[in-house]
């Protein structure tokens, strides 16, 4: 842990102190320090990828089939290249002096880009050919020399160039504190831009063989690395370190190293033993085209494309698709090694010079595809099926498409959310969680001398807590309904008390941005006229997403929310933000009468003199409001005006104009004298400014009055305003005879209420598979024994079930989607499961047979089978028992599940081991959890 934190502390200081340094150091430094992490990940990242390659080699495909491997890596033995590997170029360095045909000394004092301490020359005292080997010799400088050291570096650029083959060479490595050799190869023409666009590859490398490691053993490492992605300095890289295992060092002894490099795939080996292997990203798509992930995440491209001139983004063979040159080098010190194991340069290490020798350097070409370099794979067994040498590399996962269902996004409310750190962009400071005495734990931005905005921002470079992810947020299906809200107190104004606030989002990593006045989002308390902020005291802010979608806001792809002074203006500003989320907007609703009265809008009688009361009526109902009309005419219903004794509250209903509704349930008791009396319903606004009188029979439902029986009435509010009501101030809300005809009229009123029908809504976007019967367009099914799963009564809980028999011949059960239908779970994806409870009434004849849950995607075209076991659950069927079982989407998506057409959900003890078992299925769905 203590070697841990001293790691973290160095690159800390390597970012803070990058900025100061010129870029081709910064270049370099980065590119080490991913080696650094590389080591240092080594054991975190196996223990992931077990995790998954476990799932995927249970990845099966079609109807019943499985999948198993015997190998045993403790007795692999490495193999030789194939036969069609043929050799094209090599420098056995059998010669007398460095062939200048092949190779060109690169000559300066540059430190490599990495704050090296040799200055490369081209001096046979730093580079030789005697007895066959290339001599590279780190030295001692003399005194008053540009570096420390001197040592060479070699290069083939435009002399020998690759694209494709087997590149390898044989040498003996040099050790101690501060060594650092290189086999590597760079692109001969950057064609995708500068570095890493057009990548590099890193055949070898090693640092500070034989000195200590904070275990205090001699460190023995080699790495492999790829390096590519954006420009710098967000550039990426991906590897692996590998060790010998029977404890040699390289140091002692000559070894070879290579890579065998195809389209879309790299492998390293040492002495043949494949150690790592690369391959370029495969996206993944659903049955509509449609981008929803990786199936594997290892390199990409990022430069401008030529038909649009746009900076996109490339899982293909790009940036190793093109010619690389081959260089050697022996380095002294620099970023990477000078900061691990005994640190520093070991000046003894070099004092009598440090060799790395050379035996030789060979290119082989695949005879059987040089276009491709396909055919002539030099693999070990068992490297296809576990995770010691698959590698994952840093491609970018592409977005799943939005699923078109509004989900909020609470940033902060009181508790900090992992995927959207709170952040000070350029003035230094870390925003702190501090207690209000309002609002509870709340946090605190501070802005001193330097000029910077602040806020919450969700991109993986600052992200720290270990829960924690970037995740753009797509707002885009809560365009029209949406808004960024949050509450914000100043609790010191700026040095500058005019300086003006902003509100500042951004999208796509900048790619989109807006920039709106704070004030212009105020909702209050008080005068919703303020100009500026009001010091110590809490105050709304709400900005609906329309309006920055119209400002130039991508909002699918949210990642940045800031609130600040104007650049440069806000030294000495304090402030405090909560409850900071992106949120539909809540339909307004008004309730008049349910179970009881609304005290601001009283049960009242216009004209006639009577109150009305409230009372008891049937079960369903319980308390109702009751009118009585008599002799005098009169109308009665609801009303909110002061000088009727309402609460003077009048509803503004705009936001409902589309898809709002007026509803009431209405039991006539007596009906009027003149039983010809036609019903009416009114309502005004405005002090009956406007006001609407429709027959009760012109409802949606359309029905007159029956006496004795409750009945509903709806009226959309947008046929209203088109009638030429105002919605905006609704005030009184009728129900009567038509005046003067209603004497001897007893009626109840219940369910009251003015409300939008999808406010709170759920999105169906769920199936049940089988609950007392199978879904419509799904049956219950037998793949191929011929039998017929039948519908059986079980325990009163359970009620109708599904029920399944295996016979002798083998077969795989479960549900099955009618031809050309599928069940679309993208909406489900983060939070949605399969579940299903399952009773065993007869174990299989072969009792230790697994039993298995197996998924499908329409034509088979993905599909992921697990043990029962594997459930969250986690347990095995127990015969005649009811056992529930619960398998999260995103599990099967991250095994390789098409989310988006499922058709065949099975239930089945292994395939050829199920005979005699019969067991029950019931409650299978695809639901959110």
């Amino acid at each position: 842990m203590k070697a841990l934190s001293k790691m973290k502390a160095f690159i800390f200081l390597f970012f803070v102190s990058a900025y100061k340094m010129p870029a081709l150091g910064f270049l370099g430094m980065y590119c080490d320090l991913i080696s650094i992490r590389l080591k240092i990940m080594t054991n975190k990242t196996t223990q992931l990828t077990r995790l998954a390659a476990a799932i995927s080699v249970t990845t099966l495909f079609g109807c019943g089939g499985g999948a198993s491997t015997s190998t045993d890596l403790a007795i692999v033995e490495p193999t030789q290249p194939v036969t069609d590997w043929e050799l094209v170029w090599s420098d056995e360095f059998d010669g007398t002096s460095i062939d200048e045909n092949k190779w060109t000394h690169e000559v300066n004092c540059d430190g490599g880009g990495n704050n090296e301490s040799q200055c490369y020359t081209d001096s046979d005292e730093n580079s030789f050919v005697a007895d066959g080997i290339l001599n590279i010799v780190a030295l001692p400088a003399e005194e008053g020399a540009d570096k420390p050291y001197t040592s060479a570096r070699l290069n083939t650029r435009y002399k020998a160039d690759f694209k494709y083959g087997r590149i390898e060479m044989r040498a003996k490595l040099p050790a101690g504190q501060g060594s650092w050799p290189a086999f590597w190869m760079m692109p001969t023409d950057e064609v995708y831009g500068g570095w890493p666009r057009s990548g590099e590859i890193d055949i070898l490398e090693s640092v500070n063989l034989k000195a200590m490691d904070a275990d205090g053993n001699p460190e023995a490492y080699i790495h492999g690395t790829l390096h590519y992605g954006q420009e710098w300095p967000n550039n990426d890289s991906s590897g692996k370190a590998y060790k010998l295992p029977d404890g040699a060092n390289p140091a002692d002894d000559f070894h070879t190293y290579a890579v065998e490099w195809q389209e879309g795939e790299i492998r390293w080996y040492m002495d043949d033993y494949l150690y790592a292997t690369q391959r370029r990203s495969e996206v993944r798509y659903n049955s509509k085209g449609e981008a929803t992930g990786l199936s594997h995440r290892g390199w990409y491209a990022e430069y401008y494309e030529q038909g649009t001139g746009e900076l996109t983004t490339f899982w293909d063979n790009a940036p190793f698709d093109q010619e690389f040159y081959l260089i050697l080098n022996f380095a002294v010190g620099g970023d990477w090694p000078s900061n691990v194991n005994e640190l520093g340069i070991d000046a003894d290490a070099f004092a009598n010079g440090n060799t790395y020798e050379v035996d030789y350097v060979r290119v082989y070409q695949c005879a059987s595809d040089p276009d491709t370099g396909k055919g002539c794979e030099t693999i070990r067994p068992g490297y296809e099926s576990f995770d010691d040498a698959l590698v994952e590399g840093a491609a970018p996962i592409p977005s799943p498409p939005s699923t078109g269902i509004a989900q909020d996004l609470t940033i902060f409310d009181n508790t900090p959310n992992p995927n959207w750190p709170a952040w000070d962009c350029c003035g230094g400071s870390t925003p702190a969680l501090v207690e209000d005495a309002d609002e509870g734990q709340v946090y605190e931005f501070s802005i001193g001398a330097t000029p910077t905005v602040m806020g919450f921002i969700s991109r993986e470079l600052f992200i720290t807590d270990p829960e924690g992810q970037a995740q753009t947020f797509d707002a885009s299906p809560m365009a029209d309904t949406g808004s960024v809200k949050f509450d914000l107190k100043i609790t010191s104004l700026p040095n500058d008390a005019s300086a003006n606030w902003f509100v500042k989002l951004e999208s796509a990593e900048g790619t989109t941005e807006v920039s709106v006045p704070l004030m212009s989002g105020y909702v209050g308390p008080g005068d919703i006229g303020n100009t500026s902020p009001r010091p110590n005291e809490w105050e709304s802010f709400e900005f609906p997403l329309s309006a920055l979608a119209d400002g130039g806001l991508d909002l699918s792809a949210i990642d940045v929310v800031m609130v600040f002074p104007e650049w440069g203006t806000g030294e000495g500003a304090v402030y405090r933000l909560t409850n900071v989320e992106l949120s539909q907007d809540s339909y307004p609703e008004l309730v008049i009468f349910e179970d009881s009265m609304n005290v601001n809008w009283p049960m009242w009688d216009c004209c006639g003199g009577s109150t009305p009361t409230e009372e008891m009526d049937n079960e369903e109902h319980g308390l109702t409001a009751e009118f009585r009309i008599g002799a005098e005419p009169t109308v009665m219903g609801f009303i909110t005006r002061s000088e009727a004794g309402g609460g003077d509250t009048p509803f503004d209903a705009t936001a409902l104009a589309d898809g709002g509704l007026l509803q009431f349930d209405m039991r006539v008791v007596s009906m009027p004298n003149d039983a010809s009396a036609s019903w009416l319903f009114k309502v005004e606004s405005n002090d009956a400014a406007t006001a609407v009188e429709l027959p009760l029979s012109e409802s949606s439902e359309g029905a007159a009055p029956t006496a004795g029986e409750w009945q509903t009435y709806t009226y959309p509010l947008a046929d209203l305003q088109a009638a030429g009501l105002d919605l905006s101030a609704i005030d009184v809300i009728m129900i009567f005879p038509a005046w003067g005809s209603g004497e001897g009229a007893v009626y109840r009123l219940d369910n009251m209420k003015i409300y939008h029908p999808d406010a709170g809504a759920l999105p169906s976007s769920e199936l049940t598979l089988f609950a007392d019967s199978a879904a419509s367009q799904w049956t219950i099914w037998d793949c191929c024994g011929g039998s017929t799963p039948t519908e059986e009564t079980d325990d009163d809980a359970h009620g109708t079930v599904a029920e399944f028999r295996i016979g002798s011949q083998p077969t795989v059960m479960g549900f099955l989607a009618d031809e050309d239908v599928s069940f679309d779970a993208s909406a489900l994806l983060s939070t949605g499961v399969v579940h299903f409870e399952m009773k065993v009434s007869a174990m299989p004849n072969d009792s230790s047979a697994p039993w298995l849950f197996k998924i499908e995607s329409i034509g088979a075209s993905t599909a992921v089978e697990l043990p029962l076991s594997s459930s969250l659950e986690g347990a095995d069927p127990v015969a005649g028992e009811w056992q529930t079982y619960t398998f999260p989407l995103q599990t099967l998506y991250d095994a390789g599940l098409d989310i988006s057409a499922i058709n065949v959900v099975m239930v089945f003890p292994a395939w050829g081991q199920g005979e005699g078992a019969v067991y029950r299925i019931d409650n299978a769905e695809i639901a959110a959890e």
